[in-house]
């Protein structure tokens, strides 16, 4: 467990509540702590010592706040890493730790397409969450958010590099299905609302303000780090073979199958059907150039070092070293 060190950025009033953020070390649990002064946020992960399913360890972190923000989440499964133990057993460990330190509501970040029945262990599993969320007796906001991008995400990470790697880029799918990014700033700015009152137990669908195709992302994004590509369509059931290596052998996948999946549908409209942000907070940044240059990480493309393989010989290096 640890505390922020940032000073709030934001024009929202919820910065005197005191908040818990699960999976505070992500990517989004990261950028929503920058929000808020030192003393009122608590961030917890598994790299702060604090397992998602808890329920001990999870309450004693929770005491004295008034808001959980639950973005606890993974992409792909590791271990005893599984989709069950950290959307739906964690879940249900967050509830539980919640109502024990007498929170009074929880800010969940979901998947915009989150269902049952669809054939998909990760989209069944974030459903199952919002499920256990809606039915807590506790006030809740559920945030079914689409692709998010920022500084430190995977979208404008992975593109960038890749772009840089190679001339080539393999759009997901024959036809293409369309995508709508939101910037990390702008779901923030939603989850801030939430977590001071505002969308009481509401199912929110949280989308960026421009749709547009991945194949036309990744040109915007080559444009802007001064490379040339060439997209290229592939049907999907190579991009799940592809997604399946990667995940064996690199440590963060080029791609992960539950990321096929979701680029394989598009990532537009929620499923289940999920009401709108209020007005004042409806995404406005498009995918532009100055959006994705603020994302941008440090320029390179991939190499050695993103394979797991050559972590695990640095490990060795060092422990015999």
């Amino acid at each position: 467990m640890q505390r922020n060190s940032n000073r709030p950025v934001g024009p929202i009033g919820a910065t005197s509540l005191k908040l818990a953020i699960t999976g505070g070390t992500g990517f989004a649990g990261r950028h929503l702590a920058e929000r808020f002064d030192a003393e009122n946020v608590v961030i917890m992960s598994r790299r702060t010592g604090v397992d998602v399913d808890d329920v001990e360890a999870l309450a004693r972190a929770f005491s004295g706040c008034d808001v959980v923000a639950h973005f606890a989440g993974i992409n792909r499964e590791i271990g005893t890493q599984t989709y069950d133990r950290v959307h739906v057993r964690g879940t249900a460990a967050v509830i539980e730790a919640a109502k024990r330190a007498g929170v009074t509501k929880i800010v969940m970040l979901s998947f915009l397409r989150a269902r049952p029945d669809c054939g998909s262990a990760y989209h069944e599993s974030k459903f199952a969450a919002e499920e256990l969320i809606r039915a807590s007796e506790l006030d809740f906001t559920i945030l079914k958010a689409g692709m998010i991008y920022g500084r430190g995400d995977h979208l404008i990470d992975h593109l960038s590099r890749t772009v840089t790697t190679i001339p080539l880029f393999a759009a997901v799918g024959l036809q293409e299905k369309p995508i709508r990014p939101i910037p990390i700033n702008d779901l923030v700015d939603i989850t801030v609302a939430a977590v001071a009152g505002r969308m009481p137990r509401a199912t929110v669908a949280v989308t960026g303000a421009e749709q547009l195709m991945l194949s036309e992302a990744v040109s915007r994004v080559a444009r802007v780090v001064g490379r040339r590509v060439w997209v290229f369509p592939v049907p999907i059931w190579a991009h799940y073979l592809l997604a399946q290596l990667t995940e064996w052998t690199m440590t963060v996948p080029l791609i992960a199958k539950a990321q096929v999946r979701m680029l394989a549908e598009g990532v537009v409209d929620a499923a289940p059907a999920a009401a709108e942000v209020p007005a004042d907070l409806t995404p406005r940044n498009r995918f532009t150039d100055e959006q994705i240059r603020r994302a941008l990480p440090q320029a390179g493309g991939f190499g050695w070092c993103d394979l797991r393989l050559a972590q695990r010989l640095a490990r060795r290096g060092r422990l015999s070293g």
